[in-house]
């Protein structure tokens, strides 16, 4: 897996600008912070941290892990949540995912299609050949 970044960018902070890789794919769909009986955990940062171990677990069953993580789309309801509890999901995050940055990008939508959820997201990765 190879980092890109142009020439005089500045480096971004907490992603990547874009990824090269090469070897197995793994897709995720757009995966929620609930648990195994399908009860959500409470609040964005909760459901954060929910979601990053169901992502997890997927990728473990094709024996991938957080550093195989080449892209991650993340929808939020809302943007004033997520920004008032950045410092708890960046704990999250690097406590989960360590210092892995895939590209990313965070969309704030009108609603998700379960009703209680705060964040989804999509990943992909990269297992190498």
């Amino acid at each position: 897996m190879k980092t890109l970044l142009p020439s005089g960018w500045q480096r971004p902070k907490g992603y990547a600008n874009g990824i090269s890789a090469r070897g197995r794919t793994i897709l995720t769909a757009g995966v929620v912070g609930w648990n195994s009986d399908g009860v959500f955990a409470s609040g964005i940062a909760g459901q954060f941290r929910q979601l990053l171990l169901n992502i997890l677990a997927i990728l473990a069953e094709d024996e991938a892990g957080p550093e195989h993580v080449v892209r991650m789309t993340w929808y939020i309801v809302s943007r004033d949540d997520y920004v008032a509890n950045l410092g708890e999901i960046g704990a999250i995050y690097r406590e989960l995912m360590g210092r892995n940055f895939p590209a990313m990008a965070v969309v704030q939508v009108a609603g998700l299609v379960e009703p209680e959820a705060l964040i989804e997201i999509e990943t992909t990765a990269m297992v190498p050949d």
